[in-house]
C-alpha cells in the first residue's frame, strides 16, 4: 500500500507519555504499515511500532514527535489544523511537520506554513513525497544516535532539531541561510522572532530584511 490514512480522533490521547525511543531506532505509528515510507525507512534505521502514538505520526528521537501532512491534508486543512493544535497544547515533544508539497498542493503550502510557523511556533519542512520523507526522517535517526552515544555532543541534543528550524526559518521570503542563521542564534525560536520589533530585528539582519520579515508575520493568516 503506497498511502496512509491520517484519519485521527481528536479526543485520543495527544502524545504515548514515558515513550523511550531506543538507539538505531524509529517508532512509527501502526497505520504506516506497509506503506512507501516505511518502505523507505528499512535498510536505513530499525523500525518499531506502535498503535497508541495518539496525534503523532513517527517518533525518530523520544524528545521528537513528527506529524506527516498528505497532499489531501494540505488541500483541506481543518482537521490538520485541530490536531497540530492540539499537539501544541500538550507542549511534551519538539514536534516537525513534514507537509507533501506538491504541483497540486502547492498553492495550500503557504497558509498551512503561516499557520504552523506563526501560531504554533513548529518546524515545517516540504517534501515531495513519503520516499524523500524517508530519508530525511532517517538523516535525523542517525543525528540523534550520534549525539547519544558521543559524550562530548550531549549538549547539543537538539542540533538536529535546529537544522530543522532553521530551514523553516528560511522559508520566509528573502531571507538567505546567513541570516537566518543570525536569526536563529538571536532569538533562538520562531516565536521569539515572530514577537520581535522591527528595530530589533534590524540590529541583526538589517532594516531591508526586517521589513520583509515583518511584513511575513504580519500579513493576515488564511484558513
Amino acid at each position: 500500500m503506497a498511502g496512509c490514512s491520517n484519519d485521527f480522533q481528536l479526543t485520543q490521547t495527544p502524545v504515548k507519555s514515558t515513550l523511550r525511543v531506543p538507539v538505531g531506532h524509529i517508532i512509527l505509528s501502526g497505520r504506516w504499515r506497509n506503506t512507501d515510507l516505511s518502505s523507505g525507512l528499512q535498510g536505513s534505521v530499525n523500525i518499531l511500532y506502535e498503535d497508541s502514538l495518539g496525534l503523532v505520526d513517527f517518533h525518530p528521537a523520544s524528545h521528537i514527535g513528527v506529524v506527516y501532512a498528505s497532499e489531501a491534508d494540505l488541500v483541506s486543512q481543518g482537521a490538520l489544523r485541530r490536531k497540530l493544535a492540539k499537539l501544541r497544547k500538550v507542549n511534551k515533544v519538539k514536534v516537525i511537520v513534514l507537509a507533501e508539497k506538491t504541483p497540486s498542493s502547492t498553492q495550500y503550502f503557504q497558509s498551512l506554513q503561516k499557520f504552523v510557523m506563526l501560531e504554533l511556533g513548529f518546524v515545517l519542512l516540504a517534501v515531495p513525497g513519503q520516499a524523500e520523507a524517508a530519508g530525511l526522517l532517517a538523516q535525523i535517526v542517525h543525528t540523534e544516535n550520534h549525539q547519544d552515544v558521543n559524550p562530548f555532543c550531549k549538549k547539543r541534543k537538539a542540533s538536529n532539531l535546529d537544522q530543522c528550524l532553521l530551514t523553516t526559518i528560511q522559508s520566509i521570503p528573502k531571507l538567505g541561510e546567513v541570516k537566518a542563521k543570525q536569526l536563529l542564534e538571536k532569538f533562538e525560536s520562531i516565536q521569539a522572532i515572530r514577537g520581535a520589533s522591527l528595530e530589533e530585528l534590524s540590529t541583526v539582519v538589517g532594516r531591508a530584511t526586517a521589513t520583509h520579515i515583518r511584513s511575513f508575520f504580519d500579513s493576515p493568516l488564511k484558513s
